[in-house]
């Protein structure tokens, strides 16, 4: 006789689990999986373009804005365009103003710089608004022009003055403005003085008087346009 070892239950193998679903990439399938496709990619569109414009915005208002030089008093350092008076260039130059720039620190003499004039200047210069001039005179100093068109600056507390090195200003355009010959300013505190480089063709804070910090946008810092133009300043 032989052995015969009784049948064993054979367990059947268990299913594989099922493949992972895999998740959409488009956020909006996610979010409205109900909606049609085509809606889906025209909501797409309207979002996309509707954030495009909030950084741009977001930009100009805390870290960078264009502006167009719209008059000579900045020549030959920014150019304005003819047929204007006292312009030397087909297109006017635009630039970049740095608005960030300013919460990091004061500006510094010299710089370039866009900011909203006090409510003298639509007097005196029969315009005002927004101006692009050069940074020439700091909180408590006291500035006077010589004969020739220098300037000389005082700092606060100081009994001497000391002339200004300014390579920027060529002497033709500074002997040329002889209507502020002899004449003196002080900056109060906290407030900034400033003049274009083109001084007889500047109507700036020798009519007007100072600027408040408040009133200052941005340092200007780049020229986009034209081509020819491009580069820091």
């Amino acid at each position: 006789m032989s052995w015969e070892e009784p049948p064993v239950d054979e367990e059947p193998l268990p299913e594989p689990p099922p493949p992972p679903r895999r998740r959409s990439r488009d956020p909006l399938a996610r979010f409205f999986p109900n909606m049609p496709h085509p809606w889906r990619v025209a909501l797409d569109w309207v979002l996309t373009i509707a954030g495009a414009i909030l950084i741009v915005l977001a930009l100009k208002a805390w870290v960078v804005n264009p502006y167009r030089i719209p008059s000579s008093s900045m020549e030959p350092t920014l150019h304005c365009a003819r047929p204007a008076a006292g312009c030397e260039a087909s297109f006017s130059d635009r630039v970049l103003a740095c608005r960030i720039c300013l919460h990091f620190g004061a500006p510094k003499r010299f710089d370039i710089v866009v900011f909203n004039t006090p409510p003298l200047a639509a007097v005196k210069c029969g315009e005002g608004g927004t101006f692009v001039k050069r940074l020439i005179g700091l909180p408590g100093e006291t500035l006077k022009e010589d004969d020739k068109g220098n300037i000389w600056v005082e700092e606060p507390g100081g009994h001497t003055f000391t002339e200004l090195n300014e390579p920027f200003i060529q002497l033709q355009r500074r002997l040329s403005d002889a209507s502020h010959f002899g004449k003196s300013w002080h900056v109060p505190e906290g407030d900034y003085f400033f003049m274009g480089d083109n001084r007889a063709e500047s109507c700036d804070s020798r009519e007007w008087g100072s600027v408040p910090r408040k009133n200052l946008i941005g340092t200007v810092f780049f020229v986009y346009w034209p081509p020819t133009r491009i580069g820091f300043r």
